[in-house]
């Protein structure tokens, strides 16, 4: 099996009930979530919208450990904005994504070498590697990571 878990860190476990019109409920009861399908106006969230959270979540502690091995700080405020657009294809349904990150009073340069490396190393990165459309944005510069 390519790049085969040696130690195992975390096992998040969920049951989930309903699909998009559902429930979803974590084995420690932290998370505790009704599902409604994208776009309809009503409590609850989709699946999409917890992806980018987690994306996001995974790719600044990802940003952290770059900062840390190119022995720089990473600004406190550095945030990241993510966008997962769901979309129909000629064989079935289909994501993209869009990481926006900002790190504010890094050098350009910099950044964007950190945000190189992140991809590289975040788990969700890698998990979509080759799977979806991928575009990374630091500030305003556009890192050409679609499909890597």
């Amino acid at each position: 099996m390519k790049n085969e878990i040696q130690k195992v860190l975390y096992t998040a476990k969920t049951h989930t009930i309903g699909g998009r019109d559902g429930k979803a409920i974590s084995s420690d009861g932290k998370l505790d979530i009704k599902l409604t399908p994208p776009g309809i106006k009503s409590e609850g969230t989709n699946p999409e919208q917890m992806f980018a959270a987690g994306w996001s979540a995974c790719f600044l502690g990802a940003l952290g450990l770059a900062a840390k091995k190119s022995e720089v700080m990473l600004p406190s405020d550095t945030s990241i904005d993510a966008e997962v657009d769901l979309g129909t294809t000629v064989d079935g349904f289909q994501l993209e994504a869009r990481l926006k990150i900002n790190m504010p009073g890094l050098d350009k340069d910099l950044a964007k070498q950190l945000a190189e490396m992140a991809h590289q190393t975040c788990p969700y990165s890698k998990a979509v590697k080759s799977n979806i459309n991928v575009t990374i944005e630091v500030g305003v510069e556009i890192l050409k990571l679609q499909n890597s």
